[in-house]
């Protein structure tokens, strides 16, 4: 894999990152909330109108771009496995921004993760 592919599948992996905390952040703003009958419309449109679930729509917009050219120049095989890195990104930007907490078992899976793309890279 050259450089260039491995910078789309790295800007997409980013972008899915970013896509996934945007959200996080849109739904912490808005709050806990209920879906029911009544409250689908009002929801709805505060989710659809919220900035930060529209900056999480538009990375996912332009992640699919990045990935349709990835898979033009990688095996899908070796491609998509190296999206699991955005997991191990994930924990630790949610836990730096969200406080969210990082213990000894989610330490082990991300090890897991990240033999595992090695592997995977290399093969």
């Amino acid at each position: 894999m050259n450089l260039i592919s491995f910078g789309l599948i790295f800007a997409g992996v980013m972008l899915n990152v970013a896509a996934q905390l945007l959200i996080k952040a849109g739904t912490n703003s808005i709050g806990y909330f209920e879906f029911s009958r009544s409250n689908v419309l009002p929801i709805g449109v505060r989710l659809a109108t919220e900035p930060h679930i529209i900056g999480a729509i538009a990375c996912y917009v332009l992640s699919v771009v990045i990935w349709i050219l990835a898979l033009s120049r990688v095996q899908v095989s070796i491609a998509y496995p190296l999206l699991s890195m955005g997991y191990v990104v994930n924990v630790v930007v949610a836990w730096w921004f969200f406080n969210e907490s990082i213990n000894p078992a989610k330490v082990a899976g991300i090890s897991v993760i990240i033999l595992g793309v090695i592997i995977i890279s290399r093969a």
